[in-house]
């Protein structure tokens, strides 16, 4: 086995080379466990608290390890971090010749076949886009990756980034006049031949699935598979094991059809007419499903008026569709593509319609201007555990939530880990932190029901003398977009009427990254944000000092999938609330409160609405999940310890 103590000690190679490097007891356990579990191909379920320096401590043994690896992260944030700052870094201290490959889905490399084709066509929404086409195709002449992020001069959330790159369903393969030069191909074969390769789990699960061409070769390849951010790994995987099929995919196949009509077919005038009913159709379908940005069961749209009708004038239109690509396949590689695509989308709709099986549930989601069809497992147990058996190499599950309590159960439950023998290994690595010295949970007293209609105004009267004494410097995370721009609108008011200068945010009036960088700049900022802002965000340091939590995140109660899943455990005879509803609240409040402490030199409060932490019988296993602070009811306590701290500094604009 590895030594690891001399990568990992005060005098050891990673201090040696990295800036601030300090050794941590918890990293080393953990990295030690982690070499063992690749030296046996062993599976390990880890949970390290934060500041534990999780990652360093996977990829010490993964790359002293002489295999193959595949790190696959939550995001594409995380990706970049890991390239770009942690793995070279890590590899200059080990002084190891492992080759390393980034790795992201398509949708983040400039297509050179379709940049062409959207200058030739000209057609944009507006100047800045033709203006962003224009910067895109400059950077194609000298860029070696294609990768977007680094395309100064245009936002990766531009919407010109739909015409510059090309979708699974819109690419044209080996047939491309420019194959030879393809970004996404180039990157493929790097991470084919690298000893490390970065992905992220979306990518991940379409190289399980096969889902895109050339790609399944990664998995057999690799001799250990590391999750970071594991937490994120039921859902996505419950994605990628069902299915669905878009309006806007039937939109985008109208538009690229008639496209390659004008190119090589202008002379059949039936298939250009065809474009124009099948988007015909596919906006009167989404029209016959009511409401936006929501999650409908297949009951609620079934016998709603006019949906049964669009739906069957729209399986009628693609059946017609395929017909008539099939007829001009033959004249162009684009519309054979685009034949392909329709009769991916029929077969996709008509499974959808005709789908009558018990472990699977249909359900809709609408958005302003399309929806989806969803087909989704409700459970992926078997499914992932059969990737895991089948594949005998090392797992790594890692993530600072994983565990409720000090069970493992309901986590490896959901992927089928509890089923395989040997079980799994499993540890808990806790923060070096001292959170009772630097945090405070505060459960504010009197607090009515959650579901009264004066809980948010009570939440808002509780949170301001809190916000007050922080000056500021504080994260409002919300269970639901309605609650957050209720609460935003009522700090709004209640800074205007008591003149309390404290630059108020929202999410959605920025990227992500933008409001981020805004809060961590002004200093002394409050910002209101839902499900987007509860993981993954990271200001230590004295720009964030309180989280208030509006409600325990349970999933809404008529979500589809959750029901669906409800119903299926109580058939079981076993308790969905306390083992799937509980659970998964603990693990998303573990996350929220994560965003608090994220150095030794932090300090701050936690401050938690939902009454039920305190007056129910299972809100014991919530405070008992979260960190070890220093708890109270009391305000004057709260605002004491608050006003110990720093004084913020506010940056000039």
């Amino acid at each position: 086995m590895l030594d690891l103590l001399p990568h990992f000690s005060d005098e050891g190679t990673l201090a040696r080379v990295i800036p601030g490097f300090r050794p941590r007891p918890q990293q080393l356990e953990m990295a030690q466990a982690i070499a063992r579990a690749i030296h046996g191909n062993r599976l390990l379920v880890a949970e390290a608290g934060t500041g534990t320096g999780k990652t360093f401590a996977y990829l010490v043994p993964a790359l002293l390890s002489g295999g193959k690896v595949i790190v696959s992260t939550g995001t594409k944030t995380l990706q970049d971090q890991l390239f770009h700052r942690d793995l070279p870094a890590v590899r200059k201290a080990l002084k190891v010749p492992v080759s390393v490959a980034l790795l992201k889905g398509r949708q983040n490399y400039a297509c050179h076949y379709h940049i062409a084709r959207a200058q030739l066509e000209g057609r944009f929404l507006n100047r800045e886009d033709a203006a962003h086409i224009r910067t895109i195709a400059r950077w194609l002449l000298h860029t070696q990756t294609g990768d977007k992020s680094k395309c100064a001069g245009v936002p990766e959330d531009s919407t010109v980034w739909l015409a510059a790159t090309s979708t699974r369903d819109n690419c044209l393969g080996q047939e491309c006049p420019n194959a030879k030069e393809c970004f996404v191909m180039a990157a493929r074969r790097a991470a084919q031949e690298a000893d490390v390769v970065v992905v992220n789990h979306h990518l991940f699960f379409a190289d399980v699935m096969l889902r895109d061409e050339g790609m399944g070769e990664l998995l057999p390849a690799c001799n250990t598979v590391i999750f970071d951010e594991a937490h994120q790994l039921p859902e996505t995987a419950s994605m990628f094991f069902g299915d669905s099929v878009s309006t806007g995919q039937m939109l985008d196949l109208a538009r690229d059809t008639r496209h390659e009509v004008l190119a090589s077919a202008r002379d059949f005038l039936p298939l250009q007419e065809a474009t124009r009913t099948l988007e015909k159709a596919a906006k009167d379908l989404r029209l016959a499903i009511p409401g936006e940005n929501a999650r409908l069961s297949f009951d609620q749209v079934a016998d709603r008026a006019g949906f049964g009708s669009a739906l069957d004038g729209v399986e009628a239109e693609l059946e017609h569709f395929v017909q008539l690509a099939e007829s001009q396949a033959e004249r162009s590689e684009g519309l054979e593509k685009c034949w392909q695509r329709a009769t991916e989308i029929h077969e996709r709709l008509m499974n959808w319609r005709r789908l009558n099986q018990p472990d699977s549930i249909r359900w809709v989601e609408v958005f302003s201007q399309s929806a989806t069809l969803n087909t989704t497992p409700l459970r992926v147990a078997k499914i992932f555990r059969k990737q895991v058996e089948g594949n005998a190499k090392s797992w790594i599950f890692a993530s600072a939530t994983l565990a409720v309590g000090k069970s493992f159960g309901h986590y490896c439950g959901e992927l089928g880990l509890d089923a395989l023998d040997p079980a799994p290994e499993t540890g808990i690595w806790g923060s070096p932190f001292e959170y009772g010295e630097q945090a405070m949970l505060y459960a504010p007293d009197n607090m009515p029901d959650p579901n009264s209609p004066a809980y948010l105004d009570a939440v808002l009267e509780a949170a301001v003398p809190v916000i007050r004494a922080a000056q500021g410097r504080t994260f409002v995370l919300c269970t639901s977009l309605r609650a957050m721009k209720t609460l935003h609108e009522g700090l709004e008011a209640r800074f205007h009427r008591l003149a309390l200068d404290f630059p108020l945010l929202i999410q959605g009036q920025a990227s992500r990254s933008e409001l981020l960088e805004r809060f961590r700049q002004l200093g002394n900022a409050v910002l209101v944000a839902s499900q987007s802002f509860w993981e993954g965000v990271d200001v230590p340091g004295d720009a964030l000092s309180v989280v208030i939590i509006d409600k325990l995140p349970f999933s809404p109660p008529d979500d589809p999938v959750l029901k669906a899943r409800v119903s299926w455990l109580e058939k079981q005879g076993r308790n969905p609330f306390m083992e799937y509803q509980l659970p998964r609240a603990v693990i998303s409040m573990k996350q929220g409160a994560g965003r608090l402490i994220r150095s030794e030199r932090d300090r701050g409060v936690l401050m938690v609405c939902d009454p039920r932490m305190i007056t129910k019988p299972y809100g014991r296993r919530v405070w008992q999940s979260l960190p070890p602070m220093r708890r109270t009811r009391v305000e004057d306590e709260v605002c004491r310890f608050l006003g110990t701290l720093p004084p913020p500094a506010v940056l000039a604009d």
